[in-house]
């Protein structure tokens, strides 16, 4: 079976020659920063641990839907088989739910270091970031599995034209012959229930880490302890902020959503990279080790 993609969808995406050198860019980007932490062992810390297996994930994102995105642009190839389908929607939601929680793990790292700076080598030891970096990624992928298989058991009637660009959740149930309101809300409690734990969880990690910054009588710890989070708290909002207004908003117009859909997989990977690198001094020193300077 293959399932037909909307023109009218495609049509609204960006250039085909500015989205591949945006993926591009994401792809080298990350691969560099993989290469460096790995390669300086300065960087060899829970801190860039995390960052690793985030730079994996936005690397996962790149190969998801943007490659056939620039396939569609390009050979004006709009079909995909059933299986790529479910692929895509099963890829898409694990990488998204691990980076969320990725993203909740990097703030409980930056809570010990700032709250608990004497304690911090000691909580944040190896085994321990082993293991909440392993729990980010398995639970993950129960939580996808159970999304997909609910996604794709459902009785399908409708012609399989899925008005989007790549094969999500929203798009696919549109084309089942059941309640829409009881999918909906299914589906919201199941992908927006993660977001807004995790959510909730770095919310309540900022505001032990405020009030321990302003107790702070040494400026050079509080300009150290902002300038610590500052990097974390803006991929923060750049990736809950369109999250929250494409599910929680499943009817939202395929106007706004388009955009924003391209911005999650095309531009946030690239800015991860960005933030993460260009105001960071151990990892810029690290990739001049690399250039051998």
């Amino acid at each position: 079976m293959a399932v037909d993609k909307s023109s009218r969808s495609t049509s609204l995406t960006l250039d085909g020659v500015s989205d591949a050198g945006i993926y591009y860019c994401a792809l080298l980007g990350n691969l560099l920063i993989l290469s460096a932490i790995l390669a300086d062992s300065c960087l060899h810390t829970p801190m860039y641990f995390f960052l690793c297996n985030l730079s994996v994930v936005d690397l996962g994102f790149a190969f998801i839907s943007t490659p056939k995105l620039l396939v569609s642009l390009w050979a004006k190839s709009r079909t995909i088989s059933l299986g790529g389908c479910m692929s895509q929607v099963f890829f898409y939601h694990f990488l998204g739910s691990t980076e969320c929680l990725i993203y909740t793990v990097m703030a409980f790292d930056r809570y010990v270091a700032i709250c608990h700076p004497l304690h911090y080598l000691i909580i944040m030891n190896w085994r321990v970031c082993t293991i909440l970096a392993a729990s980010t990624w398995v639970t993950s992928s129960f939580h996808t599995t159970i999304l997909t298989n609910l996604t794709f058991t459902l009785p399908y009637c409708r012609p399989n034209v899925v008005d989007y660009f790549f094969c999500d959740i929203f798009p696919v149930v549109k084309l089942a012959c059941v309640d829409m309101y009881v999918i909906k809300t299914v589906t919201f409690t199941n992908t927006g229930g993660v977001a807004m734990t995790c959510f909730l969880l770095i919310l309540v990690s900022y505001i032990r880490i405020a009030a321990s910054v302003l107790r702070m009588f040494n400026a050079e710890r509080h300009r150290k302890a902002v300038y610590t989070c500052a990097s974390h708290l803006t991929v923060v909002c750049f990736f809950f902020g369109p999250c929250d207004l494409l599910y929680t908003q499943p009817s939202l117009s395929n106007v706004l959503a388009i955009p924003t859909q391209i911005f999650c997989n095309v531009v946030t990977p690239m800015l991860n990279l960005v933030i993460y690198t260009l105001r960071n001094k151990e990892v810029k020193a690290a990739f001049r080790k690399m250039k051998g300077g």
